[in-house]
């Protein structure tokens, strides 16, 4: 793999893309690329992952769990609030749930989340 490298002094680098002082407006843009994108499928749209053929509707709740996770992640090791929006939070709440109860771990996750091991409690 070859690695590029990126110039540090101001005289030296490109100029700058209006996107890359401002991300919200460029994320927002592809947002809006992408749900446009998305209307066109059925929610029955077979697409192919690297575990195989799965529905559309069903994948698409994978992708909104790993970003929200992996938000989170940023968030804290950035010492910024966690603050995921109800819909992500929900649907990957779900998941996580789903997740223990198909692994056998749903008593575990139920006693993490009420604080009956020490930590934090939803209560």
């Amino acid at each position: 793999m070859r690695w590029r490298t990126v110039p540090t002094s101001p005289s030296a680098s490109a100029p700058r893309s209006p996107s890359s002082d401002a991300p919200a407006p460029a994320v927002a843009a592809i947002a809006d690329r992408v749900v446009g994108r998305l209307a066109a499928f059925a929610p029955g749209q077979l697409v192919t992952t690297v575990v195989g053929g799965m529905r559309l509707a069903d994948y698409l709740p994978t992708r909104t769990f790993e970003l929200t996770v992996h938000t989170a992640d940023l968030a804290r090791a950035l010492g910024l609030p966690v603050d995921v929006p109800d819909t992500a939070a929900a649907q990957s709440l779900a998941i996580t749930a789903d997740l223990a109860v198909g692994s056998g771990r749903a008593g575990a996750l139920l006693l993490a989340a009420t604080g009956r091991d020490g930590g934090l409690s939803v209560l």
